[in-house]
């Protein structure tokens, strides 16, 4: 790839970095964006031959290359996948009979929500491409409707998000039962069949509002045609099972952290660091720089979650690409830090590890 196609390529590119995913054009941007192409691995002496400005043009390239890095199909994001489709595709009830949902319930890291979004997106894809763009009647089809909950969301603010996931006009007057109405209209006009539910731990279930959302999630099952997924933390802890029928309709799915203590997870692990390391574009990479020297490293400042590692992986890139240190070694990745949570967990592990009480190492390796 020429620095001019990289050129135009970023251009392309340029939209998703203002989408917004509870809008309908940000989410028709994300799931119609065309796919990142892998910038050419450069060698030394190609870096050293660039002009300064198209050096500028291909280390920003290689940026947004390590910044959206996968998702990387690990066995938990299998796993995931095959349990949502599994519930999504039998979802074909006619209208008188409810829908079952999906709760996906983990600590943050595991990388549920980006899971769940490549799930959407390529479900947003394939129904387009068997229904078409439009329905029968010519209204704009959305296969998806996407919607994030905050602290003080109340069964107003839920309907109001859902609006203007449609960019329904109504959305600002009405009661909570005239929104209720819109938001039906706007499913079913719109052939929605997948409604995705983000950070459903910001709301308090056992307050007033939260009991609210509940029993409207009730409503959608009955008479949306819809599967609702659910995203959140301890959503068991939360009340979002504390009524029978919700317990019933919703199917619980865990998401696990990559785990050390069996040979078994031990090669995960190594399988993992070598699928993001063939991926990675630096002019001194080499094979077994992150699942040979980094991978004890690696799971300490990670503790085994995939969105911790992904951050480090990413801004140790930027660190490697802006000093000209072109690899990943601890010396780099000593220099950026991590979340808090796994910074916190660092200390400890790492001492297990140098003592080795524990080990990444699977006992047969496998490249």
């Amino acid at each position: 790839m020429t620095i001019a196609m990289i050129r135009q390529h970023l251009q392309d590119l340029a939209p998703l970095g203002n989408v917004a995913l509870s809008r309908k054009e940000g989410w028709r941007e994300f799931a119609d964006a065309p796919s990142l192409v892998a910038p050419q691995v450069l060698t030394r002496r190609q870096l050293r031959a660039l002009s300064v400005d198209d050096a500028e043009v291909y280390n920003h390239f290689r940026q947004v290359w390590h910044a959206n890095l996968g998702p990387i199909r690990t066995p938990q994001l299998t796993a995931l996948h095959e349990q949502l489709s599994t519930v999504v595709d039998s979802n074909l009830q006619f209208g008188d009979k409810a829908k079952g949902a999906v709760a996906i319930d983990a600590y943050p890291g595991p990388g549920k929500t980006t899971s769940v979004l490549a799930f959407a997106k390529e479900f947003h894809r394939r129904e387009i491409r068997i229904k078409g763009t439009h329905t029968r009647d010519g209204h704009q089809r959305w296969p998806v409707c996407r919607v994030g909950l905050t602290g003080n969301t109340g069964l107003k603010e839920f309907n109001r998000a859902m609006l203007e996931f449609y960019a329904h006009p109504g959305v600002t007057r009405g009661t909570s039962a005239d929104l209720s109405r819109r938001t039906l209209d706007c499913v079913t006009s719109c052939e929605t069949r997948l409604l995705v539910v983000d950070d459903l731990h910001f709301l308090r279930m056992h307050a007033t509002s939260g009991v609210e959302i509940s029993n409207h999630f009730k409503y959608i099952a009955n008479e949306f045609p819809v599967t609702v997924v659910f995203i959140g933390v301890k959503l068991a802890e939360r009340g979002l099972f504390a009524e029978a029928q919700m317990a019933r309709r919703t199917t619980l799915v865990g998401m696990r952290p990559f785990v050390i203590d069996t040979d078994t997870g031990r090669r995960e692990w190594r399988t993992m660091l070598l699928a993001i390391e063939q991926g990675l574009v630096l002019a001194d990479k080499y094979p077994g720089m992150l699942a040979d020297d980094l991978s004890d490293y690696l799971f300490t400042r990670s503790t085994g979650h995939i969105g911790s590692l992904m951050v480090l992986i990413n801004r140790g890139c930027h660190r490697a690409v802006a000093t000209g240190r072109e690899r990943l070694d601890a010396e780099v990745l000593d220099t950026v830090s991590n979340d808090e949570d796994a910074e916190t967990a660092r200390r400890e592990l790492q001492a297990a590890l140098e003592a080795r009480r524990i080990t990444t190492r699977p006992t047969r390796r496998r490249r």
